[in-house]
């Protein structure tokens, strides 16, 4: 393949050159047993190494025979540190006449993209203000404990319950927000800290599993609404999503339900039954399967504190069907703000787009407000949360603006929409898919 230049050691001694590799030679090494990907034109064989990847195998591998510059930015905080982990997997480098960018991409789009994050950085919206923080945790606190007051001084009549319910709800869901902050290493400059506090909300708060959670989440930033990447999107077989996934259903005249009625079923099944049935246990599933006995224990931790407050009040089986009351409550709230920015967008098979790209075509934002921020926990900036995962939700209106611009430079739709007509795009998108697939059932 050639040769590329002598690296000098720290000694002086002569280091062997580094092999250098063509772009059709790296995108050969893409399957799950041989994978290699470029970070700023260095060749790495993660091949071996990716089932020790703390992100999961998964995330990294979705990037395998492509560059992951970009994501590799935006994933790790702590460049310098991760770069420990990747110098025994380096093997190469680009050839000399090779791109930086694979497949024809914008290589002046990409670098405009860079120098933007470079000037975040410059701006100091990578910092987090730890008062807003403290203060976002002590409100979810101060609502769990004002739902116990509330029970202790007024007793368990249908008012009092009722407005528990509506207490702990807005906890739970705020809790769910708080939690995404602390996984996506936001808060603290030490990533160490970041998981610990991570594992108390999303564990202890919660009731679910730290772990479960980044290796889907950070699937879904890497590739979103992209089939067999992204979990997201993965509805097994509940529905069809975006224009050629129903049409590859219908053609092969698969009817596993009435697709074309999806965006009616979706009110029965999609919001009510998320978290309260899939998610629970799916979480449970995976903590005893991985024998995650950390996260297990967290989650213990929860159910142990949430009966012990709520079995003096409501027996055994009433605070079993409290919680599942106010799961079934949480998992509406989480749907439609979790599914307003990305199901009415672009959901279709790998396109290798660069990362500006990748992410405009399946998200949008919803227009600022107080409570816009607040209901969605900052998630109505889904553009700005994609493009830096890292950054801490309190800056991204400040960088939206910079945002905007270089999309219009390069003419990336940059989408954004009133919060009403997201959640009517959620059923208007799931009908539009519906109609696809059964006019390929009955005419292809």
């Amino acid at each position: 393949m050639g040769k590329g230049g002598e690296q000098g050691g720290g000694t002086g001694e002569c280091e062997k050159p580094l092999a250098v590799y063509s772009w059709e030679e790296i995108q050969k090494h893409n399957v799950k047993k041989d994978q290699w990907l470029v970070i700023e034109r260095k060749v790495y064989n993660i091949s071996e190494w990716v089932r020790r990847h703390p992100g999961g195998s998964r995330v990294i591998g979705h990037y395998a025979g492509e560059d992951a510059t970009d994501p590799f930015r935006a994933f790790h905080p702590d460049h310098q540190f991760v770069q420990k982990f990747l110098k025994p997997l380096l093997i190469g480098e680009l050839a000399p006449g090779e791109p930086s960018q694979d497949r024809d991409k914008n290589a002046q789009q990409v670098e405009d993209f860079r120098a933007l994050r470079k000037t975040a950085e410059e701006m100091g919206l990578f910092s987090a203000n730890p008062v807003f923080f403290s203060l976002y945790l002590a409100h979810i606190l101060l609502l769990e404990v004002l739902a116990w007051l509330i029970l202790w001084y007024y007793g368990t009549g249908w008012i009092p319950t009722m407005i528990t319910i509506i207490l702990l709800t807005t906890s739970q869901a705020q809790a769910g927000w708080l939690q995404h902050d602390f996984g996506h290493l936001s808060v603290f400059k030490k990533s160490s800290w970041n998981h610990v506090v991570h594992k108390f909300v999303i564990g202890h708060l919660k009731g679910a599993s730290a772990n479960w959670w980044n290796h889907r989440h950070f699937q879904h930033h890497a590739k979103p609404n992209i089939f067999r990447k992204d979990p997201d999107v993965n509805m097994l077989h509940v529905f069809v999503l975006g224009d050629t996934q129903p049409v590859e259903y219908g053609k092969k005249k698969l009817k596993y339900l009435p697709y074309n009625r999806q965006h009616e079923y979706f009110f029965l099944i999609g919001p009510p039954l998320l978290i309260p049935i899939y998610f629970t246990i799916q979480i449970i599933k995976t903590m005893i399967d991985r024998r995650d006995w950390v996260d297990l224990v967290w989650s213990f931790s929860y159910y142990t504190r949430y009966f012990c407050t709520y079995i003096p009040f409501y027996g055994v089986l009433g605070s079993l069907l409290f919680l599942n009351i106010v799961r079934f409550f949480e998992s509406h709230w989480f749907v439609w703000v979790t599914q307003m920015n990305h199901i009415a967008m672009e959901i279709d098979n790998e396109k290798y787009r660069d990362w500006l790209s990748c992410q405009l075509a399946a998200t949008c934002n919803i227009k600022q407000s107080f409570f816009n921020d607040w209901f969605s926990g900052h998630l109505n900036f889904q553009i700005e949360h994609h493009l830096f995962p890292t950054m801490p939700r309190h800056n991204y209106h400040k960088i939206a603006p910079l945002v905007k611009s270089l999309c219009t430079k390069y003419g990336v739709n940059y989408e954004e929409k009133p919060m009403l007509k997201a959640f009517k795009d959620i059923v208007t998108s799931l009908k539009k898919s519906g109609d696809l697939w059964l006019d390929a059932y009955l005419h292809k």
